[in-house]
């Protein structure tokens, strides 16, 4: 097996990386201290600027098809930028994307949604879950029902990344109780802000923080149904399933930043004569730590790998979730340990970090459901043990 880069792969790769070192990096000392005076960590139009300083590097779109003016990058290469801008603790992500759902609208809404949300003119949120529907997003409540050529929402949605900040939200939403939500009774609506709907941010332990969503009788016209009526909790899987190795594949770069700097602290800090890095304890956390990062990097670009071999991918995902996102919590946590009490202040992003990927075990799919997905696979035959060296 050639487990080694592509020259191309390597080239694309090291720009990303030299990017971030050198245009984004560099703003971590005023990040940190926005953040603690509790202002964001980056202006929206901060953001843009840096957008548009990596287009003239050649990252814009890179999931986007190209002739949406994408990259159209395959999903080992888009894991491996994932885990360059997992290096740095700055909120920016490369422009020229837009929900993979949005690509099914129709030729009316692409000029009013798709399109100006690749260009960055627009900001779009994804909204499934609710109060009673978190990991069992088939139990949603919130009702469309049809009034004339309308279809009226009501209802809430939680913990909806970027609701502060959307000026439209991809909203699923029960349109046929009979049917039922896995039955074809949900469809998926495009709806702007000024239709009427509230936005309230719910504060976390993290930066930033997602928001809920409130829908009191607010109408929108049939003409904004994404995709069929019907056929709203598909779009919402199709939603959740993409790209859920970009969330270890970020921990990667999260987890090796981290560890350098445990290594660099742990060879200059001195303690009874000597450097920290020779006492056993402090040698196995750095090793241990080197250990679990390479094997969640190994899972990722072997579901990373199957996704572009255009296999289902959902088993390789969800061990690579599933091991990454608890990869990056115990790789944080060796390396306050190293740090000591140096570590636990904010003098250092380390009790940043130490937050942030909290999140990891319990956003797109909790560590319980991986562990269901995979048990079920092979309790039920559908996946065998090592079934992908046969």
């Amino acid at each position: 097996m050639d487990f080694s880069l592509s020259d191309e792969e390597r080239a694309i790769r090291d720009t990303a990386r030299d990017f971030i070192r050198k245009e984004v990096m560099p703003l971590e000392a005023e990040v940190l201290r926005r953040e603690r005076a509790h202002q964001p960590g980056l202006e929206h139009s901060e953001v843009v600027e840096l957008q548009h300083k990596a287009k003239a590097f050649g990252f814009w779109g890179l999931s986007t098809p190209e002739e949406d003016g994408g990259m159209s990058l395959p999903a080992v290469m888009q894991s491996l930028i994932a885990s360059e801008l997992g290096r740095t603790f700055v909120p920016f992500r490369f422009g020229g994307e837009a929900d993979n759902i949005l690509y099914f609208c129709n030729p009316e809404q692409r000029k009013e949604y798709l399109e100006p949300t690749i260009s960055g003119e627009r900001r779009s949120c994804f909204a499934i879950t609710e109060p009673g529907a978190g990991s069992d997003a088939a139990n949603i409540k919130l009702s469309a029902v049809k009034d004339g050529d309308d279809w009226v929402l009501n209802g809430e949605k939680v913990y909806i990344t970027g609701g502060n900040e959307a000026d439209f939200a991809i909203v699923v939403a029960v349109s046929d109780k009979e049917k039922g939500v896995r039955g074809g009774g949900t469809t998926a609506f495009l709806v702007d802000r000024d239709m009427g709907w509230k936005a309230e941010p719910i504060i976390t332990m993290g930066e930033g923080g997602p928001a809920a969503l409130v829908f009191d009788n607010v109408r929108v016209p049939s003409r904004n149904i994404l995709g069929e009526i019907g056929q709203g909790f598909e779009l919402g899987m199709k939603w959740i399933g993409k790209g859920r190795y970009l969330i270890p594949a970020t921990a990667i770069g999260i987890a090796e930043r981290a560890l350098q700097m445990a290594i660099d602290h742990a060879n200059t800090r001195v303690t009874f004569g000597k450097p920290i890095g020779e006492n056993q304890a402090i040698a196995w956390m750095i090793a241990d730590s080197e250990t679990e990062i390479e094997a969640a990097r190994w899972l990722v670009l072997r579901a990373a790998w199957t996704v572009d071999q255009g296999a289902d991918p959902r088993h390789s995902s969800s061990m690579a979730k599933l091991f990454g996102a608890t990869m990056v919590n115990n790789v944080i946590d060796k390396v306050m340990q190293i740090h000591g009490g140096m570590g636990y202040t904010r003098e250092l992003p380390i009790e940043r970090w130490y937050r942030q990927v909290r999140l990891f075990r319990i956003f797109e799919g909790t560590d319980e459901m991986q562990r269901l997905i995979l048990s079920r696979d092979l309790l039920r035959g559908y996946t065998k043990i090592g079934g992908h060296l046969a």
